[in-house]
């Protein structure tokens, strides 16, 4: 099913202008569609719309150490709760904690990339408050993380 996430703003990549009352398209794994969230609701009316307070963009690069936990799977998911879908490799070392990262569809990377919201390419999705606090996260199309 698709579905279209809408926010106050929307952001292509972090240091782009925002777009006001932005939506993203999500189909399947794949951005679908960017755009105003009219257009993108004109363009898929049969779609679920889910509304979000506050800022939506990429899904973040976690730069550091995953954070400590009691379990692989709980360290990872700490990072989607801030707002990352990937982690670059030479802090994700143990099989266990990589393993873990691909259940959770989180990328592991080689080296840090700038995040971008690209029709076509995978869909992950971050959204943010005014405080900088993370809302929800969209790791490969999955609402993953929701803070509400």
């Amino acid at each position: 099913m698709l579905t279209i996430h809408a926010a106050d703003e929307l952001r292509i990549g972090w240091d782009a202008d925002p777009l006001t009352d932005g939506a993203v398209a999500v189909d399947g794994n794949r951005v679908a569609a960017v755009g105003p969230l009219t257009e993108v609701a004109e363009r898929f009316p049969g779609a679920r719309v889910r509304r979000w307070p506050g800022v939506l963009g990429p899904g973040l690069v976690h730069e550091g150490p995953l954070p400590d936990a009691p379990s692989p799977r709980e360290r990872v998911h700490a990072v989607l709760k801030g707002g990352a879908v990937a982690v670059l490799e030479e802090y994700a070392t143990s099989p266990d904690l990589r393993s873990a990262a691909e259940r959770n569809e989180v990328v592991v990377l080689t080296r840090t990339r700038t995040p971008a919201i690209v029709e076509g390419e995978r869909a992950d999705l971050a959204v943010f408050d005014e405080g900088g606090q993370c809302l929800a996260t969209v790791c490969a199309g999955r609402l993953i993380h929701r803070r509400r």
